[in-house]
C-alpha cells in the first residue's frame, strides 16, 4: 500500500482545498450591490478568486450556494493579490437579519 505524499513545505494550508470553478456574489458591505466572481478553489479555512474589473477591499463577504454546500454568507480576509486573483482566509460566518 502506498503511503500519501506529505505536502510541500511551501503549501501552508491547514485544511484541504477543492477545485470547484463555480460563479459566487462578493459583496463589500451596505450601500453596495454584490457583483459576480469566479470561486476556483475553496477549503475550510479559505478561497482563491477570479475577478476582473473589481477592486476588492481587504475585508468581504462571500455569498455562495448550491448543491454541496447550501446557502453561505461568509466573511473573508485577503492575504495575497496577483493579477485578477486573491486569496482570503475564512473569518467568520455571517447571519443573515431575521435568521437568528
Amino acid at each position: 500500500m502506498a503511503m500519501p505524499k506529505p505536502a510541500p513545505a511551501s503549501d501552508r494550508r491547514i485544511s484541504l482545498r477543492r477545485r470547484i470553478d463555480r460563479v459566487a456574489k462578493i459583496h463589500f458591505g451596505s450601500g453596495t450591490l454584490p457583483r459576480d466572481c469566479l470561486i476556483t478553489d475553496i477549503s475550510e479555512g479559505g478561497v482563491r478568486l477570479h475577478l476582473e474589473a473589481i477592486e476588492v477591499q481587504d475585508e468581504f463577504v462571500l455569498l455562495l450556494s448550491g448543491v454541496d454546500v447550501g446557502p453561505r454568507e461568509r466573511l473573508y480576509r485577503v492575504v495575497w493579490r496577483l493579477g485578477y486573483e486573491i486569496g482570503a482566509r475564512f473569518v467568520r460566518n455571517v447571519a443573515r437579519a431575521g435568521t437568528g
